[in-house]
């Protein structure tokens, strides 16, 4: 049970590192200029929704993998 918990918090920093660096390299520079004045609130909108999605496909990443690793704990 032991390396269990710490393969899921192995798995959920590394998640997290990955994240930052797609928000942070990708995101961060994304910009659409041919919509006149409304391109900072159009932008804003398509980063954030990006970044929901990001965090909800996480979530469910995570999800699998705690129930992979103590699904395999207690059938050992």
């Amino acid at each position: 049970m032991k390396y269990g918990l710490f393969g899921f918090l192995f798995g959920m920093w590394i998640l997290i590192i990955i994240g930052g660096g797609i928000m942070v390299g990708l995101l961060g520079p994304f910009s659409l200029q041919p919509f006149g004045d409304f391109h900072w609130i159009i932008t804003s909108g398509i980063k954030a929704v990006i970044a929901i999605t990001l965090v909800i496909i996480w979530i469910l990443i995570l999800s699998k993998l705690k129930n992979w690793i103590f699904k395999k704990d207690i059938l050992s």
